[in-house]
């Protein structure tokens, strides 16, 4: 993942690629580790960095989606759980199972929640993370000590699964570089270029670093970009109508101390007809999330205030000690690229996340909806729809059980210079070297993407990733050959960014 290596080989590259896929976040790095382990040429361009968008900004869950159960999609619900499944087989050293419970005030609610968990872990099939079954109120307070109490008359244990988003994004990207995919962050596709039939034939993109445009030829081009799906499907044809009906999710990040003990809680009806969690993440509590309807996508989405006095008043009701205003430590938000639907539900909650291909009259493939646990799956799809488009041959998808890359060996860097073993921050197990690391290996280029997605300082104390700042940087200039003046460029523009993921007040 040598960013400068790449732009060479895609400088020099005379031939067209196989295929091109813009998107560097789930879909778009699942598309690449595909079809590269199809044994195809393939380059990925990402505007920003990989996983800036939704994919490092989701609830942190491995799921089946019990929301969706409760909407009768068993056939989604099923998907996911398989997903789940295969997720935790090929990435073990980032998915995790993780007990979930049920806080009930009534028995009718042990009854319910208690039959449809059941059914949950039965459509897991061999896939299951472990059975669901009925817990007593005292059951429930030992597992859950800060539950609210007041009449409560148990709960439902059931089990699914928790993952670092950004960290197996990331370990997807090198996963995918090993099988000979070329993938750059910071490369902006602003034309799609078609041949003499009108058909696409390419790609034109900047290097955001150097303003360099370069042309790229392929047999395909695959959209993946989300939330930002229109946007690309515009430049094929500027008067497609929109297919993505995009909705926010917020999270607020709080100290461990209000989610004490192994268990995550699972609210399952909110006002806003969502479910809620609280689930330990990073050290942390992490709380989510909303569902909020938004005219358009952002590329730094900011959470509103109405939709972080929502999470903290379901807090209030379901925490004997709920935590308040001057407890968050972070707020983050992402955008669901919902697919609109015929009827155009005006409930974003009611929407399916089950995903959707379009082919365009310049064959252009668009790929979105879905959701992270179902990536893979998401993948295969589109790289099959996209071989056919192209005429290439038919291959094996080699994703099911094909490990994704785990290693992370910080010992070679560390006995260049010792000093490198040194926390970044006294509350934070990141090392510096994991600043040296991440510029070497996996195509870091701003403090960005440092503090917020190759750790995730940024995400789980704003504070803390400002007070970190300019040693990370500092860090990063000697491994760039950066001067004073980008050390002092790249302090402010993350200050200015993390101030959005503090709350005032």
């Amino acid at each position: 993942m040598n960013r400068e290596a790449t732009l060479e080989s895609v400088r020099r590259r005379d031939r067209p690629w196989d295929l091109i896929v813009i998107g560097g976040g789930a879909t778009g790095v699942g598309c690449a580790l595909d079809a590269a382990g199809r044994g195809f040429d393939v380059l990925l361009l990402e505007r920003s960095d990989f996983g800036k968008g939704t994919s490092s900004r989701s609830t942190k869950l491995v799921h089946g989606g019990v929301r969706y159960l409760a909407q009768g999609d068993l056939a989604l619900v099923r998907e996911a759980l398989k997903e789940r499944g295969r997720l935790l087989e090929n990435a073990p050293h980032l998915v995790e199972k993780l007990p979930f419970i049920v806080p009930c005030y009534s028995l009718w609610q042990k009854f319910y929640y208690g039959v449809g968990l059941k059914v949950y872990n039965l459509l897991s099939g061999r896939y299951s993370f472990g059975r669901s079954r009925i817990l007593s109120g005292k059951e429930t307070i030992e597992k859950l000590p800060n539950v609210k109490r007041e009449r409560l008359r148990g709960g439902v244990l059931y089990f699914d699964g928790q993952f670092d988003d950004a960290r197996l994004l990331i370990d997807l990207v090198r996963t995918a570089a090993e099988k000979g995919a070329a993938l750059l962050n910071y490369a902006r596709v602003f034309e799609l270029l078609k041949n003499g039939n009108g058909r696409i034939s390419g790609v034109k993109f900047t290097d955001a670093e150097t303003g360099e445009i370069f042309e790229a030829e392929a047999r395909a081009v695959i959209n993946a970009t989300g939330a930002f799906s229109d946007a690309v499907r515009r430049l094929s044809n500027e008067n497609s109508s929109d297919l993505i009906k995009p909705s926010q999710g917020v999270h607020l990040v709080f100290d461990r101390s209000f989610l004490p003990g192994d268990c995550a809680l699972m609210i399952p009806k909110t006002s806003d007809g969502r479910v809620l969690f609280a689930i330990p993440f990073g050290g942390k509590t992490l709380v989510g999330t909303t569902d909020t309807p938004i005219e358009r996508p952002e590329a730094e989405p900011v959470a509103f205030e109405k939709e972080i006095e929502f999470i903290l008043e379901t807090a209030r009701d379901h925490l004997a000690r709920p935590p308040k205003r001057k407890d968050i430590l972070s707020v983050f938000a992402g955008i669901r690229p919902l697919v609109r639907s015929s009827a155009d539900a005006g409930n974003t909650a009611a929407l399916s996340r089950d995903h959707t291909i379009e082919i365009d009259e310049s064959g252009l493939l668009t790929i979105t909806g879905g959701k992270w646990t179902t990536y893979r799956r998401m993948a295969e799809d589109a790289v099959n729809q996209a071989l056919t488009l192209a005429g290439l041959p038919e291959k094996p998808c080699p994703t099911r059980e094909l490990r994704i890359k785990s290693d992370k060996d910080l010992s070679e860097i560390i006995k260049e210079d010792p000093s490198l073993k040194e926390k970044l921050h006294p509350d934070f197990p990141y090392q510096r070297a994991d600043v040296v690391f991440a510029v070497r290996k996996e195509s870091a280029r701003t403090l960005e993407d440092i503090l917020a997605r190759r750790t995730r300082l940024l995400f789980l104390d704003a504070r803390a990733a400002i007070q970190t700042a300019p040693s990370s940087a500092e860090i990063m200039a000697a491994e760039l050959n950066q001067d004073r003046e980008w050390i002092e460029m790249q302090i402010s523009e993350f200050e200015e960014l993390a101030e959005k993921y503090l709350v005032k007040g």
